[in-house]
Protein backbone atom coordinates (compact mmCIF):
# COMPACT_ATOMS: atom_id res chain seq x y z
CA UNK A 1 0.00 0.00 0.00
CA UNK A 2 2.88 2.37 1.09
CA UNK A 3 4.77 1.39 -2.32
CA UNK A 4 1.45 2.33 -4.51
CA UNK A 5 1.49 5.46 -2.76
CA UNK A 6 4.30 7.05 -3.48
CA UNK A 7 3.99 5.78 -6.95
CA UNK A 8 0.85 7.53 -7.46
CA UNK A 9 2.52 10.92 -6.49
CA UNK A 10 5.59 10.11 -8.14
CA UNK A 11 3.57 9.79 -11.30
CA UNK A 12 0.83 13.10 -10.23
CA UNK A 13 4.32 15.33 -9.72
CA UNK A 14 5.79 13.64 -13.07
CA UNK A 15 2.81 14.41 -14.84
CA UNK A 16 2.53 17.92 -13.80
CA UNK A 17 6.20 18.26 -14.48
CA UNK A 18 6.05 17.46 -17.83
CA UNK A 19 2.52 19.44 -18.84
CA UNK A 20 4.60 22.48 -17.15
CA UNK A 21 8.14 21.93 -19.29
CA UNK A 22 5.71 21.60 -22.40
CA UNK A 23 3.95 24.68 -21.97
CA UNK A 24 7.37 26.22 -21.17
CA UNK A 25 8.95 24.69 -24.94
CA UNK A 26 6.06 25.60 -26.27
CA UNK A 27 6.26 29.22 -25.57
CA UNK A 28 10.01 29.39 -26.30
CA UNK A 29 9.70 28.47 -30.10
CA UNK A 30 9.92 30.74 -32.34
CA UNK A 31 6.19 31.48 -32.66
CA UNK A 32 5.63 31.36 -28.92
CA UNK A 33 7.96 34.28 -28.37
CA UNK A 34 6.63 36.06 -31.39
CA UNK A 35 2.81 35.41 -29.56
CA UNK A 36 4.49 36.99 -26.13
CA UNK A 37 5.87 39.95 -28.16
CA UNK A 38 2.64 40.61 -29.85
CA UNK A 39 0.60 40.55 -27.35
CA UNK A 40 2.81 42.62 -25.44
CA UNK A 41 2.80 45.71 -27.60
CA UNK A 42 -0.98 44.81 -27.99
CA UNK A 43 -1.22 45.68 -24.41
CA UNK A 44 1.63 48.36 -24.80
CA UNK A 45 -0.77 50.04 -27.19
CA UNK A 46 -3.94 50.20 -25.14
CA UNK A 47 -2.16 51.32 -22.51
CA UNK A 48 -0.74 54.34 -24.38
CA UNK A 49 -4.54 55.07 -26.06
CA UNK A 50 -6.28 55.25 -22.63
CA UNK A 51 -3.06 57.55 -21.41
CA UNK A 52 -3.72 59.68 -23.95
CA UNK A 53 -7.41 59.74 -23.61
CA UNK A 54 -6.56 60.74 -19.61
CA UNK A 55 -4.53 63.24 -20.87
CA UNK A 56 -7.10 64.97 -23.28
CA UNK A 57 -9.62 64.66 -20.63
CA UNK A 58 -7.83 66.27 -18.02
CA UNK A 59 -6.83 68.97 -20.28
CA UNK A 60 -10.18 69.69 -21.31
CA UNK A 61 -11.10 69.82 -17.65
CA UNK A 62 -8.07 72.31 -17.33
CA UNK A 63 -9.02 74.78 -19.92
CA UNK A 64 -12.54 74.96 -18.68
CA UNK A 65 -11.11 76.07 -15.47
CA UNK A 66 -8.86 78.49 -16.75
CA UNK A 67 -12.00 80.05 -19.30
CA UNK A 68 -14.21 79.93 -16.51
CA UNK A 69 -11.38 81.73 -14.39
CA UNK A 70 -10.65 84.40 -17.04
CA UNK A 71 -14.48 84.80 -17.75
CA UNK A 72 -14.94 86.19 -13.90
CA UNK A 73 -12.13 88.05 -13.81
CA UNK A 74 -13.60 90.10 -17.06
CA UNK A 75 -16.84 90.26 -14.96
CA UNK A 76 -14.99 91.83 -12.39
CA UNK A 77 -13.04 94.51 -15.06
CA UNK A 78 -16.07 95.40 -16.34
CA UNK A 79 -17.61 95.99 -12.48
CA UNK A 80 -14.71 97.70 -11.47
CA UNK A 81 -15.00 100.22 -14.59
Amino acid sequence: MRRLFWLAIGVTIGATLMRKLSKLATTLTPRGLAQGIGAALSDLAYSARDYAVEIREAMAERDAELRERDAEQQRAGDVAA
